[in-house]
């Protein structure tokens, strides 16, 4: 596990609360970690544990935003956020797409649409969930609501 702290400091003006310059250190502090064999600027992690939101956005990668068009970097500052904080660093797909599992949550009827939507191969800018998959495996976890709108095939009957 690794700890990122959810904020340095509430001050207004604060150079530790740039957060150009936070995205650059937590890429530098990944890039850090890594071994000859990651091949990347972040470790590989083993699991990566997103929720996914109604409009299909992980980490903080939201559809059509900046960061969702991101290839190079590993970590990127987000401004104007649709979703409160405005202000945030987020983990790109790139670096997302490093762990060896991804495994995505949600829940609720407001989800099913981004939900189905992903895992109907809906494109990542789009919808970014569809893009954060694992290099092994990707593991969806839903609760029957948020499974509302995918083909039944794919529903598991109840225990």
């Amino acid at each position: 596990v690794h700890p990122m702290p959810a904020a340095v400091s509430d001050r207004t003006g604060d150079p530790r609360n740039d957060p150009d310059r936070a995205a650059r250190d937590y890429a530098a502090e990944l890039a850090a970690l890594t071994s000859p064999e990651d091949h990347g600027p972040v470790p590989k992690f083993d699991v990566c544990l997103l929720g996914v939101g109604e409009e299909g956005h992980v980490a903080s990668v939201f559809p059509s935003s900046p960061a969702v068009y991101e290839t190079e970097r590993s970590v990127v500052a987000v401004h104007n956020c649709p979703k409160p904080p405005p202000v945030r660093i987020s983990l790109t797909l790139p670096a997302i797409r490093r762990a060896s599992e991804v495994w995505l949550v949600t829940t609720g009827a407001t989800k099913a649409a981004a939900v189905a939507m992903a895992i109907g191969g809906a494109g990542e800018v789009q919808l970014p969930a569809a893009g954060a998959v694992g290099r092994a495996r990707t593991q969806w976890l839903l609760d029957r609501a948020a499974a509302g709108k995918l083909p039944r095939d794919l529903v598991p009957p109840l225990i």
